[in-house]
């Protein structure tokens, strides 16, 4: 069923949302005004407000903005906002949390954020990646851009540059159909100088093994994660809510990281199941389904990653094979002109890799730590919380 089709029945046991705990003060405190809510129930409301104003944002982005280096690296800030945000939550409550059940769900999410390192790790090999790809498009410019006068030997340069980035960005799930086709475009003689690039490209190290699986790492952070029963949260006093929407943060940006950068056994097959109730979560279906959508594109379905970058990427590398394919010298003014038009795509593509990643990195590599503090830091107060008890 997909998610967008959910819709929840009034005796659904999760028929609950946002406003839970202010319904459950209307209920008990029907007369009564707002200021009589207790400073943790503003809390807990707080931060659902606040994730769902995040997520708001991103969701707003236009179909050219989505999925491209600077709405990813707004969505790993809102990551860090969030997660901020909850370890403050934790520390506040860290004597409810070593209690019966909130001790599972506060165990649960940090085993979830444990799994989640790993996905970072597999990120920031694929922004390597990436960058393997800047180099053939930085040789290509220093073939053909600024040149005065284009030679048979710069465009030898350049297309051999092209051919090892076409090798580069193939996925593996179709690299030998795919690859006998570039042997046909390019010529059969290159076939075995091809093979043993992608041989190469294909040794960099890799910070997780081998085995490792991307897609089933997701389902292993998806595992299990139910929204919370209306008793549930009366008897939690609305902290399971908390722990269940930074659950829901964390997988969400894990997924949306795996369908946008290269990383091994890409799969988007995650679902994302959820009552709508929560705020928050009409914008995370809502981008869930549209990056879904985009990476159904009939141009799109054997990428490596639907960066938009890389889709730049794919695009004007096609554009100057084609171009290459069709150039005679010496070469005509119109020609020449086209080359130009076409190295000028190229370099703004290059521009925008080589500007975006390093800070897209630092903010993997920043997530990365930020997990890794707060579940120690958590850890360790509910720990002094429970041995002062």
């Amino acid at each position: 069923m997909p998610a967008t089709d959910y819709q929840e029945s009034s005796s659904s046991p999760s028929s609950f949302g946002f406003s839970i705990l202010s319904r459950r003060r209307d209920q008990v405190h029907s007369m009564e005004s707002t200021h009589d809510a207790t400073g943790q129930e503003t809390e807990l409301e707080a931060f659902q407000r606040q994730v769902a104003e995040r997520f708001q944002d991103l969701a707003a982005a236009d179909s050219h903005e989505l999925l491209s280096i600077p709405w990813i690296r707004k969505l790993l800030d809102a990551f860090l906002c969030c997660q901020e945000e909850f370890k403050i939550i934790v520390m506040n409550n860290k004597s409810k949390l070593n209690k019966p059940p909130m001790d599972r769900h506060i165990s649960d999410f940090f085993e979830r954020s444990v799994k989640a390192l790993d996905v970072c790790n597999a990120i920031r090999d694929g922004i390597e990646q990436i960058r393997q790809w800047e180099k053939q498009l930085e040789i290509v410019l220093c073939a053909l851009g600024n040149q005065r006068s284009i030679g048979e030997g710069q465009f030898r340069r350049a297309k051999k540059a092209l051919v090892d980035l076409a090798i580069a960005m193939l996925d593996e799930k179709d690299s030998n159909t795919t690859l006998a086709h570039r042997n046909r475009s390019f010529g059969r003689h290159n076939a075995q100088k091809e093979q043993r690039s992608f041989g190469h490209f294909r040794s960099l190290s890799w910070s997780v093994s081998r085995s490792w699986s991307a897609a089933r790492q997701l389902q292993a952070i998806s595992s299990n994660l139910v929204a919370p029963r209306g008793n549930e949260i009366m008897s939690t006093n609305g902290l399971n809510v908390a722990v269940f929407t930074m659950n829901y943060v964390l997988l969400f940006v894990m997924w949306a990281l795996v369908a946008a950068i290269p990383c091994q056994d890409r799969g988007l097959q995650t679902h994302f199941y959820m009552t709508r109730q929560f705020l928050w979560a009409v914008p995370i279906l809502s981008l869930h389904e549209r990056i879904l959508e985009e990476a159904k594109k009939r141009d799109r379905r054997n990428s490596c990653g639907l960066l938009k970058e890389i889709h730049d990427i794919e695009k004007c590398a096609r554009h100057m094979n084609e171009l290459t394919d069709s150039i005679h010298f010496p070469l005509t003014e119109e020609k020449e002109r086209e080359v130009k038009q076409r190295i000028e795509e190229v370099r703004r593509v290059y521009d925008a890799i080589k500007d975006g990643l390093d800070p897209l990195e630092r903010q993997v590599r920043e997530v990365f730590h930020r997990i890794v503090r707060s579940r120690t830091d958590g850890l360790d107060s509910i720990s002094r919380a429970n041995s002062h008890d």
